[in-house]
């Protein structure tokens, strides 16, 4: 068995095939309970904190995660378990909701692009492009032309970032049909919840099996070597947050990142700061 997180949750699209449903949302590869969970993430912090900063103080490359799944997986929560042990110094969070309709005016791909975290940052994505090809998807919006024309034009979008120093973590918070019901029932027992709750939520919860394909769609169009698709299992969120914070780890300690170091003449500026004068 791997021991690296990114290979055990990757995405398997075999013969240009992929099936979701073979992916168990409750499943926990490496981890055995919530408390191990939590201290693994604990353990991480350090980790964390220090290999995003030395990819912020040497501003040569990026990351972009993008947090995609249905309505009560976990992006808002990943976002503050995860990325809050980072230096907010240097990250970047755009949530991408139903376009405006300013940016109904421009090319589906207009507001993703004033996005982009530039070098040393760290981008977080709440829901992204890819609410342009999963909605019509499902909602049969679109015809399958302009669906694949899409499809290529994301696959192009993410190499050129690739190319350009961005390494992209997609990832797919996979919840199943109980569990989302079990979280919208609490957001409405909860005054401090209830907030989140769109009653618009039921809509798309309705049309569940096609939201499900949708996403098989997408993952089977679009995770390629360069920007792989990995299947988080969020029915528990404890592991939903630990396995997200193992998938950065693993991306930074990729770049085989370190501290860059000025050309500075140390004894003659450590001689200045002692003199009295």
């Amino acid at each position: 068995m791997t021991d690296s997180v990114r290979d055990a949750l990757r995405a398997e699209v075999v013969d240009d095939a992929f099936t979701l449903a073979a992916y168990p949302e409750s499943e926990t590869p490496f981890i055995s309970s919530k408390d191990d969970a939590k201290d693994g993430l604990d353990d991480m912090e350090d980790a964390l904190f220090d290999l995003h900063e030395m990819m912020f103080a040497a501003k040569e490359r990026a990351v972009l995660l993008v947090l995609q799944g249905t309505d009560a997986s976990g992006k808002n929560g990943t976002i503050k378990h995860v990325v809050r042990l980072v230096n907010p110094a240097g990250v970047k969070i755009a949530s991408f909701g139903e376009p405006t309709e300013e940016e109904k005016q421009h090319h589906f791909l207009w507001r993703i692009k004033r996005e982009v975290p530039g070098p040393g940052m760290l981008g977080v994505f709440d829901r992204s492009h890819y609410e342009d090809v999963l909605v019509p998807i499902a909602e049969q919006t679109l015809d399958d032309d302009t669906v694949a024309e899409r499809f290529e034009e994301i696959r192009s979008f993410e190499a050129d970032l690739v190319d350009r120093g961005v390494t992209v973590v997609k990832c797919l918070l996979h919840i199943s049909y109980d569990e989302q019901r079990e979280r919208f029932l609490r957001r409405l027992r909860r005054h401090d919840k209830r907030w989140k709750f769109r009653e618009s939520d039921l809509d798309t919860r309705r049309l569940w099996d096609r939201y499900r394909l949708a996403y098989g769609r997408v993952v089977q169009e679009t995770s390629t070597e360069d920007a792989p698709w990995y299947i988080v299992p969020s029915d528990h969120k404890w592991y939903r947050n630990w396995a997200v914070a193992r998938l950065l780890i693993e991306s930074w300690e990729d770049m085989d990142l370190s501290y860059p170091q000025p050309d500075l003449d140390l004894d003659a500026l450590r001689a200045a700061l002692e003199d009295p004068a």
